[in-house]
């Protein structure tokens, strides 16, 4: 009888060894004449909400974007592109709504700090709760 090779476990060969830092090439700006602007996440509500803290100094409820829902994992201080909603009108004691765009990687964001392309509002210990 022919004896079986034990098959190796396909996946779990080197995780660890991703962790250079990738080339950055091309970073995303946001599109100011369509309405885009940095934001930085302050708290997680789930059902893809959350709130966020805009350049602009306003508070806004954010909802991730059905394109990067599955795709894009997003946390507590992640900064993010958002898009307020111009539609909905502005009323007293509620949060304005937004949608997430974009969320940056670390080494993006690196990137961005080094060439102060951050407001300064965004800075995660200035942020007012």
């Amino acid at each position: 009888m022919a004896k079986k090779k034990k098959q190796e476990k396909k996946g779990k060969e080197r995780r660890g060894a991703q962790e250079e830092t990738p080339e950055i090439t091309r970073v995303k700006y946001p599109n100011k004449r369509m309405g885009e602007m940095f934001a930085r996440v302050v708290d997680i509500y789930g059902n893809e909400r959350m709130q966020v803290f805009c350049e602009d100094g306003q508070h806004r409820i954010g909802r991730i974007r059905g394109k990067i829902k599955k795709r894009v994992w997003v946390r507590k201080g992640d900064l993010v592109i958002v898009n307020p909603w111009e539609w909905e009108t502005e009323t007293k004691d509620v949060l304005g709504k937004c949608e997430i765009t974009w969320r940056y990687m670390r080494h993006e964001i690196a990137w961005l700090d080094r060439n102060k392309k951050i407001p300064e509002i965004l800075d995660i210990n200035n942020i007012p709760l």
